[in-house]
């Protein structure tokens, strides 16, 4: 119980203060709970609350105070962000037939799950690399990647190379600036600034998609 109360605490918090003692109450038991935290974030579509970027962000910071083995953390959480991906891949590509059953074809017909396939199939591989620096969209691409019957083996290529990106940039950035006395200052507002850079890229996708659609519109018409 006592371990649920703190992990509770640092993650309601996320800042170093609260970080540093956390890591000392579990010792080498720290890496699995970072571990299980990715894991979780990107394996299942029923927690995407989970902090991702923010997590990363502060873990770098740890390392490069030496709290945390920076190599071991770089792998461990590569791993999990693969592996989360791949699960949730699996979880939605064993659903996508379960959900067209019965009274469920009222809600998503097997057309809907062309359409999807088709487009990850088209745009797929951009669209798994972006996700993984959108929160919420993070949790929800693999699994709609996987209820669209994206290829697997593209679906995975992409996934490996995204996660890697992800794991090591957001980790690093922390690594290399999370220790500036300004940003350990600034903690909270440096957290915000992440989210607020992390959905950047989904909405210049987002606009890019919407000015084609217009002047496919024009074009048209």
């Amino acid at each position: 119980m006592e371990f649920f109360e703190k992990l509770y605490d640092v993650l309601r918090h996320l800042d170093p203060e609260h970080m540093r003692s956390f890591i000392e109450y579990c010792g080498l038991w720290i890496y699995a709970v970072f571990f299980a935290i990715i894991f979780l974030e990107t394996g299942l579509v029923v927690t995407p609350f989970l902090p991702g970027d923010s997590l990363l962000f502060l873990v770098g910071a740890m390392a490069a105070g030496g709290a945390l083995h920076l190599p071991a953390v770089l792998v461990l959480l590569l791993v999990a962000a693969v592996l989360g991906d791949t699960v949730n891949y699996q979880i939605g590509h064993f659903l996508g037939p379960k959900v067209l059953r019965g009274e469920n074809r009222r809600f998503l017909k097997q057309r809907y799950l062309d359409q999807t396939h088709e487009f990850f199939e088209k745009y797929g591989g951009s669209t798994i690399i972006i996700a993984r620096f959108v929160p919420i969209v993070r949790t929800f691409a693999p699994f709609v990647a996987g209820v669209g019957a994206m290829t697997y083996w593209k679906f995975l290529a992409y996934n490996v190379i995204g996660g890697t990106l992800w794991v090591m940039l957001v980790t690093m950035a922390g690594y290399w600036f999370g220790t500036w006395p300004i940003v350990e200052e600034n903690f909270f507002l440096v957290i915000i600034a992440i989210i607020i850079i992390s959905i950047l890229p989904g909405v210049y996708e987002y606009l890019r998609q919407r000015r084609r659609s217009r002047q496919a519109a024009k074009e048209s018409s």
